[in-house]
């Protein structure tokens, strides 16, 4: 994840310890058609690295299943529990990644900035010629994947941030990410009553002021699937699993708002959504990394999953959710979701 205490593991125990604060990403580059930053567009030249826990992540790992860039960036999947030098490559044979050859992503920092003292965080992008990162900018990663990448997109690839609707898109995204995708963290890691109060009504507030929005329509800005709804759909489907107990988001769950769970419904069976999202993964890395704030470890049984394929009769509000584009194909052999993470 992105912020403070996400990258090196000692930082997990201090949470609940200490003021949260999210920091800004420190490389910054981006990879841009024009390779202006010196990151040129080029198939398979890039490597993405991600864990299926981190909704941050997941921001990128569904835009570029939506968008067909699978075979331009190949894709690397973290443990989501990690270790005393963050996320690291157990799940791969000999626990390395077998594309760039390494244990740890924070040796893929360190080619790029040797001693760099921030933490490691992902989503992070990897020249893979050089093992340097690239970027681990979790807010410009998607964008320029829908906007400077479109020479590698699929044929019939949604517009996730078409150009007319970008200033409503912007202004929504920065209220979700303040109150929402931030604010459950605030809440999660307050250090006392009146701030933890603070950020936790913060995120009802804005809950509750997108409801009738999303009652009168079927995606947040205009009739099509954009950037937006992806960033709030990430922080969604965690809220039960994790929010809702582990970071005490609780005045009441997703599934007892009709709106939000139907819309969470919608996009989770929506294809590029629900088959990217691994529940096992998101909370063996909620309950068992931040220990600080759960100190036991337990990963809790609950809730039931099976909610999450009902139907939601979302489309009769109409939209459409590619606009003119087409749903993404079926997912990539070795990219599976296994079963255990799925309702």
């Amino acid at each position: 994840m992105s912020g403070q205490g996400d990258g090196k593991g000692a930082g997990n125990s201090a949470y609940g310890q200490k003021p949260f604060r999210r920091s800004r990403s420190h490389f910054a580059d981006r990879i841009t058609a024009d390779g202006r930053d010196g990151w040129p567009v080029a198939a398979a030249r890039y490597r993405l690295v991600v864990s299926r826990a981190c909704p941050w992540a997941s921001r990128a790992v569904i835009s570029r299943r939506l968008l067909g860039l699978e075979a331009a960036v190949s894709m690397a999947v973290a443990d989501p529990v990690q270790d005393d030098r963050s996320w690291r490559f157990t799940l791969d044979p000999d626990g390395r990644d077998p594309v760039l050859g390494i244990r740890f992503l924070g040796e893929a920092y360190d080619q790029r900035e040797t001693g760099y003292p921030g933490g490691v965080s992902v989503p992070a992008v990897v020249d893979v010629p050089t093992g340097q990162l690239v970027t681990n900018d979790y807010q410009q990663i998607t964008l320029d994947f829908a906007t400077e990448w479109t020479t590698l997109h699929r044929d019939d690839a949604p517009d996730l941030y078409p150009d007319k609707l970008r200033d409503e898109i912007d202004e929504v995204m920065a209220r979700i990410y303040e109150d929402v995708n931030n604010g459950v963290y605030r809440a999660g890691f307050a250090t006392g009553q009146a701030e933890y109060e603070a950020a936790c009504a913060d995120v009802f507030r804005r809950l509750e002021l997108l409801t009738p929005r999303l009652a009168r329509q079927r995606y947040l800005v205009g009739d099509t699937i954009t950037e937006a709804d992806i960033r709030l759909f990430t922080t969604l489907v965690r809220f039960d699993a994790v929010y809702h107990g582990h970071f005490k988001c609780n005045r009441w769950k997703l599934t007892e708002n009709e709106v939000l769970w139907a819309y969470a419904r919608d996009l989770f069976q929506t294809p590029g959504f629900g088959d990217t999202v691994d529940f096992d993964h998101i909370k063996r890395h909620y309950y068992q990394v931040h220990t600080g704030i759960n100190p036991t470890g337990i990963v809790p049984l609950g809730p039931d999953l099976t909610g999450w394929l009902t139907p939601h009769h979302r489309e009769q509000l109409g939209g459409r959710p590619f606009g003119d584009g087409t749903p993404p194909g079926p997912v990539r052999p070795g990219e599976e979701v296994p079963a255990t993470g799925r309702p």
